[in-house]
């Protein structure tokens, strides 16, 4: 069991599985077993729509998402075919959001139904990390009745690779040491960013696999593809840079996590980490120049169950002593169990620039 280097990441991506038709097959119990396509209607096979996700049993005719409905139909004309009610979907992912939020503070939504964690302040290790996944996935099976499949790698590349590579309802982890080894048998297309027309053109110059891509002439990727071609070139070689972030260019929160090196229930240990979480937090405030009306801890037990709780002030505040002791009230009524404390977070949200603004 190898710790990590300093500025090495952890990434989880998780990706829930089919995710529209599994949602159908919750609130339908009868379409348990039974092929199930949400789109347009198929109209006895003249349909004009297209399909948005089908269930496993479905895939097994050969549908997948985006294909016409009319086409849908010919290969399975007996499956359960549900116009996709995204009014319903858009609750379930803002449910599965929540309980993702309670695990990293460094979290980005990248879509619907698939987002990524940077755990590195979480995990010591990638078992460590692998028994958060477990966890997260036995909290979204539990509190929305939905499986979904993880991928554990050092960048979000990897990871979302690593993530279909056992669906549904899988666990991968790619350590550091082993990513060239995992990508290289792939097909080339399970590479994000290559559709069907790219492949078809590294079919054409005999790159089948990404292990095929890796071992290619930069130069002649380059020439066909421009500035993308060196960049298929370092993602081949599990070279990818980009962060985990929030995806919009406005601040939504900020916040950090600590996990301590033993498990504990010392309430003094505990309470001096938080403090020392708020100060680190409050110093960024004042960088930015911002404050803050909503105050939410985090809390991870040993047996890395996981927890949060928020409030709401009644007034924007910069303070550092009103995020202290609301932080620690928090936390109190979140320890009420004889349990250990594994990590404990603070992140404060619902921001607003301080200038001129009048703090508690």
């Amino acid at each position: 069991m190898t710790n990590l280097c300093n500025g090495e990441h952890i990434i989880l991506h998780v990706d829930m599985d089919h995710f529209f038709s599994a949602i159908e097959e919750r609130e339908h119990p009868e379409f348990k077993g039974k092929p199930v396509v949400v789109g347009a209607d198929p109209m006895m096979g003249a349909g004009r729509g297209v399909v948005k996700t089908c269930n496993y049993e479905a895939r097994k005719y050969k549908i997948h998402s985006g294909m016409p409905i009319s086409r849908a139909w010919q290969l399975c004309s007996k499956a359960i075919y549900v116009r996709a009610n995204y009014q319903l979907y858009k609750k379930v992912s803002k449910a599965i959001m929540t309980i993702l939020r309670r695990y990293s503070i460094q979290f980005q939504p990248w879509g619907f139904d698939e987002a990524f964690l940077d755990v590195s302040n979480a995990a010591q290790n990638y078992e460590e990390a692998a028994k958060l996944a477990v966890a997260i996935k036995h909290d979204i099976l539990w509190n929305e009745t939905l499986t979904c499949s993880i991928g554990i790698a050092p960048n979000k590349l990897v990871a979302k690779i690593a993530s279909d590579f056992k669906k549904p309802d899988g666990l991968t982890v790619v350590k550091r040491n082993h990513v060239k080894q995992f990508l290289a048998p792939l097909p080339v297309q399970k590479m994000l960013w290559i559709g069907k027309k790219t492949k078809l053109k590294l079919n054409k110059i005999g790159i089948e696999t990404i292990g095929d891509l890796a071992n290619h002439d930069i130069s002649t990727l380059v020439e066909m593809f421009g500035v993308m071609g060196r960049r298929f070139h370092q993602w081949s070689l599990g070279v990818h840079m980009s962060e985990v972030k929030n995806r919009t260019g406005t601040r939504k929160s900020i916040g950090h996590q600590s996990t301590f090196s033993v498990n504990t229930n010392d309430m003094n240990i505990i309470i001096k980490r938080l403090d020392e979480i708020c100060l680190r937090i409050h110093s960024r405030c004042i960088k930015y120049r911002t404050a803050f009306r909503t105050v939410t801890v985090i809390i991870r037990f040993g047996d890395f169950q996981t927890f949060s709780h928020g409030k709401t002030l009644p007034l924007f505040t910069q303070s550092l002593q009103t995020l202290q002791k609301t932080s620690l009230e928090l936390t109190q009524g979140l320890l009420k169990e004889k349990r250990t404390t594994r990590l404990v977070g603070v992140r404060v949200s619902n921001l607003k620039s301080s200038e001129g603004q009048e703090t508690l």
